[in-house]
């Protein structure tokens, strides 16, 4: 242990020692009766007569394979048996990776459970003081005690810590805690991955040469699709070579006989060879050091019951390079669709270049996708492309990179704004990993979007099925993941909806929670009021100041609607309001103080609005017209700080209406439910992500 370590540690080192030459991995009751004063708590096994509450808590800490340390507080006793989906988030439990959180910060998550509401209203029933001093301390002591055993060089791993049930009682100076049973178990610290040289994933996506095994010379293999996308994506042909005897040039490419004559380093080798092949291949890389970044394609390594071992061993060879000078090759992959890189100028997916989407939906491309499955990608750009990320990355089953290296290493660069990431299961300690990187990079003003899938038993089956990952308890990851700072998503069809707003919204202001609503149908007004509140944060209507009302009543009463409408939030402002109607309310809400973001139902059906791409009643009238919400609103939304949203609530008929406003920027969607629902958790992560930013 360090010099410094606290008494917890120092004593907890001692017990270890102590438990493991008597052949124990466990502390026994006395070794537990002088360690948990240390920390807040003492061990009665009577503890519950005489409590101030009749509230069990249960606090722990505890040792996760993804997550490494995780302290966690919530309902005990009985209630801790109970499966926590059957509560709202954080009602049952809060977690927290103990390197991400303070006393302060967990305490603060602690009182969203059941267990600290009940403490609370008891003792305002009862005129007692709040246990929140001795709560605080005993999670001081508790996080202290996890980042001692945190570090590698720690002669032991501290495994769990858990105290269950633990009661209130009343002392001399406040209220104390004491824990009716309590578990302890460790054991010898576990080998860890070397530390990949993610600098060079700047090589993967920006390479000056590129190399590809397993071009067929005589069919349409992916290899061949490969090397077909790279071309009809604009790379050089003078930049690429083809790894393959016997042939001179496949499709005006040059062919070498093998890595071991090429003139100069690759910085990127694309392997689409037989999974079988793979193996001996990836010593041969690393033998002749003749590549910065791989992208294995293959699939099945590590996939199959038959492959795990073979794949596990490869993994461990790819590792060890690592250590080498230099640190040897990163490797992308494998069972990896690839990646596009428009800065890079490639595409290298396999999927041929006509069944991809390609519009380039913004001025300026801020975001990146990783994701495990490049199904998953292609999908979400196929129905959105206005996300249109600057990067798109399929890590497959990572061998070698991760999430966390990923993330690490976009989390610094500047042109990145926001990032997107479906995860279907993390490596060991790559989720702490991962945690840390978000932090990062939303302390560096970056937005992280998250999705995981695996939330079920038969989910989790199809997850090892596809990339060999193992998949964690869906609200660990959650709770943890959000904590960090990330958005976490809670299907695909959120996470593209999280996506797109927070790169749409990602330079507007995010001064609070107050919502203004506006839209000439009166259910609309009135879902804009109702979806409000996520399971963890809630927003509120602002309240119009006297000013706001007289000029939305002017305004109403220029357009001979104000007999029609009362002016309050959310505002119905009846379908006979048109486009220039609608922006003038909308501005006078943006104004207002007691605003900070406006959700605008743009009303397509309504008659007296331009929506319509081509009108044959009324030519002239629609979305060409310069009075058209398509021309007048993009100025609007550009000259205004804070968060605007558009609705476009109808079929067919108003897409044209709806991707002229998007294609300007504009933030638009296209039910009023799903719109709403995403600016609530996208306030909710601006906010959260403005404390991290000041926190010390």
């Amino acid at each position: 242990m360090h010099e410094s370590s606290p008494p917890a540690a120092a004593l907890a080192t001692r017990l270890f020692r102590q438990a493991a030459a008597a052949g124990r991995d466990t502390l026994i009751q006395e070794e537990l009766d002088s360690l948990l004063p240390v920390l807040g708590v003492s061990l009665r096994r009577d503890a519950g007569a005489g409590a101030l509450a009749a509230v069990d808590l249960r606090i722990s800490l505890n040792s996760t394979r993804e997550f490494g340390m995780v302290i966690s507080a919530g309902m005990g006793g009985l209630d801790a048996d109970l499966d926590e989906g059957n509560f709202r988030q954080d009602r049952a439990s809060v977690y927290a990776a103990t390197e991400l959180t303070d006393a302060a910060g967990f305490m603060r998550l602690f009182q969203r459970t059941l267990a600290w509401q009940r403490l609370a209203a008891i003792a305002r029933r009862d005129g007692q003081s709040l246990p929140d001093e001795a709560l605080h301390t005993c999670f001081d002591a508790l996080l202290a005690l996890a980042g001692e055993f945190a570090h590698s060089d720690a002669p032991f791993e501290l495994r769990s810590l858990e105290l269950n049930p633990v009661h209130i009682y009343a002392g001399p100076t406040g209220p104390s805690l004491r824990a009716a049973q309590a578990h302890c178990e460790f054991g010898a610290p576990l080998p860890r991955r070397l530390p990949r040289p993610i600098q060079k994933i700047d090589k993967l996506i920006h390479p000056k040469s590129i190399g590809i095994i397993g071009v067929s010379a005589t069919s349409m293999n992916f290899g061949r699709i490969i090397l077909k996308n790279l071309m009809g994506s604009g790379y050089s042909t003078e930049q690429m070579c083809i790894i393959r005897a016997g042939e001179t040039e496949i499709d005006g490419v040059r062919c070498v006989e093998s890595l071991k004559v090429l003139e100069h380093k690759l910085d990127l080798l694309i392997v689409a060879v037989a999974a079988s092949a793979v193996y001996e291949l990836v010593d041969e890389i690393i033998e002749t050091d003749s590549v910065e970044s791989v992208m294995l394609i293959p699939g099945s390594l590590g996939e199959t019951m038959a492959s795990r071992e073979p794949a596990a061993a490869l993994a461990e060879r790819i590792n060890a390079a690592h250590g080498k000078p230099g640190g040897g090759p990163i490797f992308l992959g494998a069972n990896c669709l690839g990646v596009v890189s428009h800065p890079g100028g490639y595409d290298s997916w396999f999927i041929p270049l006509e069944r991809l989407p390609k519009p380039q939906k913004k001025p300026e491309r801020n975001s990146v996708m990783l994701s495990q499955s490049g199904a998953f990608m292609i999908t979400r750009i196929s129905q959105n492309p206005w996300l249109d990320p600057r990067y798109m990355l399929a890590l497959g089953n990572q061998t070698d990179l991760t999430h966390g290296d990923m993330l690490n290493y976009f989390a610094d660069l500047p042109e990145i704004e926001t990032i997107g990431i479906y995860i279907e299961g993390f490596k060991d300690l790559d989720g702490l990993d991962f945690a840390r990187a978000v932090r990062k990079a939303v302390r560096n003003g970056k937005q992280v979007v998250v999705y995981k899938s695996g939330k079920t038993a038969p989910g989790i089956g199809g997850v090892m099925g596809h990339t060999a990952a193992i998949a964690g308890g869906p609200i660990l990851f959650d709770s943890v993941v959000r904590q960090a700072g990330a958005i976490v998503a809670a299907d695909f069809n959120s996470f593209d909806d999280l996506f797109y707003i927070a790169g749409a919204l990602h330079h507007k202001k995010v001064g609070g929670n107050r919502r203004g609503a506006i839209s000439g149908a009166g259910f609309e007004a009135v879902g804009m009021a109702d979806f409000i509140e996520s399971e963890t944060f809630a927003m509120e209507m602002g309240v119009l100041e006297t000013g706001s009302v007289g000029r939305v009543e002017a305004i109403l009463k220029a357009k001979k609607l104000d007999a029609l409408v009362e002016v309050r939030n959310p505002i119905d402002i009846n379908p006979g309001a048109d486009d220039e109607a609608h922006l003038q309310i909308v501005e006078v809400f943006l104004q207002d103080p007691n605003i900070d973001a406006v959700v605008v139902g743009l009303d397509p059906t309504a008659p007296s609005v331009r929506a319509l791409e081509t009108s044959k009643l009324r030519p002239g009238f629609d979305i060409t017209d310069p009075k058209s919400t398509v021309h007048l609103m993009p100025p609007l939304v550009d000259r205004n700080d804070k968060p605007v949203i558009g609705i476009v609530d109808g079929g067919q008929l108003y897409d044209a209406m709806a991707a002229g406003l998007m294609d300007q920027g504009v933030c638009v969607f296209r039910n009023c439910a799903s719109g709403t629902r995403a600016l609530v958790r996208y306030t909710e992560a601006r906010l959260y992500a403005d404390s991290l930013k000041n926190h010390p």
